[in-house]
């Protein structure tokens, strides 16, 4: 009975937990069904409002690009205008930045774009600023990233601020997108001629200038630091490497108004080769060099401090990140002669130049991820393709090729000066400080005289062709800061000393494309610089007279013979169609692999004069051209002698000289081109 009793009451305990159960689950269940209307209207409300900020967003970046593309538009117009006019006052660079500057004054002041959405400032504690943040928001995670320091007077103003800080770029855009266009055009677009004809001096300026010129700026700014500390007008740290990298980035020089006054008016080609030269090369000098100044580390605390060893490591990495750099731009480009000489695509113009593209550029990204320098790189790259890869292009993609990157670097750079321009009253964090100007713009003349009249007086100690005083003084006049300085500039602006820098560096900028690239006409009067000098004219008399094969020998050739020798025998028939068979020039056990490597292109232009070079390098003596069963060659002293029946050598020095620089041998008509794109010699038959 006892048993009975309890199992009953166990069976009701079980039945009123279920009935409790069963109730708690209706009562949550009835919550839950009132409470889901409303959840989801909540959800549904903040996803339009998402929909709605996405698409102000989306409107918002379509106008500054907008903004832009009025900017390029409207400086193109007024550079019709100006040379319709023969205005050279004005660069369009400078022009570019004048426009730029309008309107960053309109955004700065006039427009101002309105947000319904509030800031909210709270306070939280931590060691570093994080590039990613997770707010809990009501129990929903939110991702922010960082986009600045900004003052703290300006917390309350940064709704007011969105509209400049919508046109402010990510400097990796000037880095991957910008730079790599006008970088490789400058190597692509190198005149060989001349270049190699002043190829030490160039070198000098560059290297040895560009160095030269760093160091005297940061010297010199770091006395000024000094001073300004001692004064009380610096508010934060200042080092010694901060001034040094100071001077390094301020060296790049990037005369693209002088140069394009200096083509409009025929201006002596050496004294064109001299600042092209050196702007091209010193630019990756220049980069690598302030990459190194970064990398200065010394052991212990004092990060500033002056040590061997580190010193001697900067300068390791400067040779290696330089060296690495060079031969990864140079191997992309025997890459892509290769590709383009042992395959069929020249059959499909589209495909070849879009692979010449591709290659091009890829080569700066390629050289970023492995830790070198992209600039250094793609210049060399440039080089390279044109001295190999252009070869083996079709007549279409040779041309495709030379219009797609003038285009590409006429637009880039423009875009550049223009963003300079906007940037002066756009960028929310400019230091000005007066001393540091004046002492800037002191030092940047400082260090270019150092750089260009002691190497000048040294070069000339050695030269035959001597660098004038007034080539001096206009190379020195010349020194303009651009878009290669400003890049560098605005790549990293996190620290006091380096938002100073930057803004100084655009005053600096300012002052040199107007002042100074306004004034080359001006500056080549006053230096009685002759213009309207014809180099296929020059080239053609002073070829006659055997003066500039003489020169050559004795300024270029000791340096370059033996390259000239092997890239002619060897790696020219290797990565081109040109030059003459491996057969000819490999020894018998070879014979196998040569005729593998030379392209049938190759033994059919085996009897052509096709040699681009020889009037670069080799001297008189060294120069043997044949065309069937006739040879031509010259001795040291210029004469002509020639076999097989030909003409004397007096008839071959007037044929050579004068008219359209024909070489009449036998009924053979070979044209000798003088100009300073591709040579390329062609045989026609006269019947």
């Amino acid at each position: 009975m006892l048993l009975k009793t309890s199992a009953d009451g166990s069976l009701r305990a079980l039945r009123t937990l279920r009935q409790v159960v069963l109730a708690s689950l209706c009562v949550c269940i009835s919550f839950s069904a009132a409470a889901s209307p409303a959840q989801e209207e909540d959800s549904a409300m903040e996803n339009i409002v998402t929909e709605k900020k996405a698409e102000e967003s989306h409107r918002q970046d379509s106008a500054d690009l907008l903004i832009f593309i009025l900017l390029l538009t409207l400086t193109i117009l007024t550079i019709w205008l100006f040379k319709h006019r023969r205005f050279r006052f004005l660069h369009e660079t400078g022009l570019a930045m004048i426009y730029g500057l309008i309107v960053g004054v309109i955004l700065r002041y006039v427009v101002q774009v309105p947000r319904d959405a509030s800031v909210v400032s709270t306070s939280c504690f931590v060691n570093a600023s994080p590039a990613t943040l997770l707010v809990n928001v009501s129990g929903k995670f939110y991702e922010y990233t960082l986009k600045g320091e900004i003052s703290a007077g300006e917390v309350n103003d940064v709704k007011d601020n969105e509209m400049l800080r919508k046109v402010t770029f990510d400097p990796e855009v000037f880095f991957n997108i910008l730079l790599p266009p006008i970088i490789f055009h400058a190597g692509y677009s190198l005149k060989r001629r001349h270049f190699f004809r002043n190829m030490g001096s160039i070198l000098a300026y560059a290297f040895v200038g560009t160095v030269i010129s760093c160091f005297i700026i940061g010297l010199l700014m770091y006395g000024c630091v000094k001073l300004m500390k001692h004064l009380g007008q610096l508010r934060g740290d200042f080092f010694f490497t901060d001034c040094l990298f100071f001077g390094a980035i301020v060296s790049a020089t990037d005369p693209v108004t002088v140069l394009a006054i200096f083509h409009e008016l025929q201006v002596d080609v050496d004294l064109y080769a001299l600042l092209f030269g050196e702007s091209v090369l010193n630019d990756a000098v220049a980069v690598v060099l302030s990459s190194s100044i970064v990398a200065y580390q010394p052991q212990g605390d004092n990060s500033h401090t002056f040590e061997v060893m580190a010193m001697l490591k900067s300068f390791g990495m400067f040779l290696g990140v330089f060296s690495g750099s060079f031969s990864l731009g140079v191997a992309t480009g025997i890459v892509t002669a290769l590709v383009t000489k042992f395959t069929k695509l020249r059959d499909f113009q589209l495909l070849e130049t879009a692979l010449f593209f591709l290659m091009s550029w890829s080569t700066f990204l390629l050289a970023e991820a492995c830790g070198f320098t992209g600039v250094v790189a793609v210049l060399f790259c440039g080089i390279t393709q044109a001295h190999y890869t252009f070869n083996n292009l079709s007549p279409e993609s040779q041309d495709r090729t030379k219009q797609l990157f003038e285009l590409l670097n006429f637009l880039a750079e423009n875009f550049i000066f223009s963003y300079m321009g906007l940037t002066l009253f756009t960028f929310q964090n400019h230091i000005f400080n007066p001393m540091f100007i004046v002492g800037a713009f002191l030092a940047v003349f400082l260090g270019r005289a150092a750089n260009i009249y002691p190497l000048s007086f040294l070069l000339n100690l050695g030269r035959r062709n001597k660098i004038r005083s007034n080539f001096q003084h206009m190379m020195m006049f010349a020194g303009l800061r651009g878009a290669m300085t400003f890049a560098l500039s605005i790549r990293d602006t996190a620290t006091y000393a380096r938002q100073m820098m930057f803004s100084t560096n655009l005053l600096v900028v300012f002052f040199t494309v107007w002042v100074c690239g306004g004034g080359t006409t001006q500056m080549l009067s006053c230096q009685r610089i002759r213009v309207g000098v014809d180099a296929d004219q020059e080239n053609s008399m002073s070829f006659a007279d055997g003066i500039e094969r003489r020169s050559t020998k004795q300024e270029s050739a000791w340096l370059f013979r033996l390259w000239y020798n092997f890239d002619h025998n060897y790696l020219k028939p290797i990565l081109t169609h040109s030059g003459p068979p491996l057969t000819t020039t490999l020894p018998p056990c070879c014979h196998p692999l040569a005729r593998f490597l030379t392209s049938p292109q190759a033994f059919e232009n085996e009897c052509q004069l096709k040699d681009d070079d020889s009037d670069l390098i080799l001297t008189d003596g060294d120069i043997s051209l044949t065309y069937g069963d006739i040879t031509v060659s010259t001795d040291a002293t210029g004469a002509h002698t020639s076999g097989g029946g030909g003409p004397a050598a007096d008839d071959l020095d007037g044929e050579l000289a004068y008219g359209d620089h024909e070489l009449v041998m036998r009924g053979t008509r070979l044209v000798l081109p003088m100009d300073d794109s591709e040579p390329s010699f062609t045989g026609h038959l006269r019947m």
